[in-house]
């Protein structure tokens, strides 16, 4: 492990390993292969297995291209405005990719930049990340730029000498895509939620680049109301992550492409292709189409192949795996609502020969035409059922017959005697 990796996103070095360091996907070996490795060759071979299926890969969904052709476009459209630059909120659900989306949008923008090579050898940034702090205040966001840049920030420095010491080196880094996770964190209904919403108009119009917002149910949190609110909304777009439906056959197609492409990405060694494919009912229930909730499923259920030697993912696999309250307390409310609307089991009355509903042994209260409705014996017969012939009485009612859920219902006309006529 190098020292890079211990560096969190929202530093310049974090930064930009995460930018470089993609999932490596290791080359799966043969049997004949695997023989010849020692115990250490084996262990570092599972190791490198372990690691790329810890992070996986990135699919990309709806969204992800959403974000990113959104975020390309508002980026080359920014670039000659002077001022009231147009930017872009990603808001929706815990889980639904937000992040994600933001951070390909950063790492694909900067890999393109690479590419063109605009990257000076001085060390241009071409994107910057950081999150908001909780009660964050206007001295606390521009240290958390400070602190990506690697400024220092003295106890002793106040707010404006923090944040013009941060749009003079942002400027000279010439960084032209600011990403701002957890915005959420900003309650505009409070003054100090309200100063750290005029010190990030501030910073976008020193920074020249284009702010892109990321957070938990954005237009709920109150970040686009009042006066403050509705000029940020005059300026920023807003695209919406949700869950993956399954509702009509388009949704489950798109749902099933997801959990393709992650099967396939998968290195195990006993795992069929399309065993996930099979599950892809399952996987929803489980996860309740959130794709955050997906992934930890899947990763953790390769790991745990990978650890305990089975080397493919099934049923049992994946339900070793806990996921997140949320997604566990959804599939619980979801499996008690259906078991509560399921229809009755039927049984064969043992004297009707009739389908009726199972029940416990005791008499249901009477149905709507008076009779009861039948229940369960020890032997086998039906408690309404007519009395026998040789114990039948002239007062003895019509025979009946049983419709759905054992309601009896009486025959049409009435039933004739041995002698062909009708009782009195």
């Amino acid at each position: 492990m190098t020292d890079a990796e211990n560096f969190p996103l929202t530093t310049r070095e974090g930064w930009r390993q995460f930018v470089d360091d993609g999932p490596a996907e290791p080359k799966l070996l043969g049997d004949a292969e695997l023989e010849l490795l020692d115990a250490a060759g084996r262990l570092a071979y599972d190791q490198d297995r372990l690691d790329y299926h810890s992070r996986l890969i990135v699919v990309a969904t709806p969204v992800v291209r959403q974000v990113y052709a959104t975020g390309r476009r508002l980026v080359l459209l920014n670039r000659h405005q002077v001022s009231a630059r147009r930017g872009l909120i990603v808001t929706g659900a815990a889980g639904t990719g937000k992040t994600t989306a933001v951070t390909q949008l950063g790492r694909n923008h900067e890999l393109l930049r690479n590419r063109l090579g605009r990257q000076a050898a001085a060390g241009r940034v071409p994107v910057v990340y950081v999150t908001v702090p909780p009660s964050a205040t206007p001295r606390m966001l521009a240290a958390e730029f400070a602190r990506f840049a690697g400024l220092p920030a003295s106890p002793r420095q106040n707010q404006a000498e923090i944040t013009n010491a941060v749009c003079d080196v942002m400027s000279r880094l010439r960084a032209d895509l600011v990403l701002i996770d957890e915005i959420h964190n900003l309650n505009l209904a409070t003054r100090t939620g309200a100063d750290a919403s005029d010190q990030l108009k501030y910073l976008a119009e020193r920074i020249p680049a284009t702010f892109i917002y990321a957070g938990v149910d954005v237009e709920g949190s109150g970040l686009l109301a009042g006066t403050r609110g509705r000029q940020i909304a005059g300026r920023f777009g807003v695209i919406t992550c949700q869950a993956f439906a399954y509702g009509t056959a388009a949704q489950r197609q798109e749902w099933q492409a997801l959990i393709a492409t992650l099967e396939q990405s998968l290195r195990l060694h006993r795992h069929a292709p399309g065993q996930l494919l099979k599950l892809a009912g399952y996987l929803h229930e489980r996860t309740d189409g959130m794709i955050g909730s997906l992934s930890h499923l899947i990763r953790g259920a390769a790991v745990d192949a990978i650890l305990d030697g089975t080397e493919k993912i099934t049923r049992e696999t994946l339900d070793r795996v806990g996921l997140d309250q949320a997604a566990e307390a959804t599939r619980t409310r979801r499996k008690t609502t259906r078991n509560r609307h399921d229809p009755p089991r039927l049984s064969r009355c043992g004297s009707c020969r009739s389908p009726h509903a199972r029940s416990a042994a005791r008499r249901s209260a009477p149905s709507s035409h008076g009779s009861p409705r039948p229940t369960a014996s020890a032997s086998g017969t039906c408690s309404s059922s007519p009395p026998s012939a040789g114990n039948s009485s002239a007062g003895s009612p019509p025979r009946q017959t049983t419709g759905w859920a054992g309601h009896h219902l009486p025959r049409t006309g009435s039933p004739r005697s041995p002698a062909g006529r009708s009782p009195p």
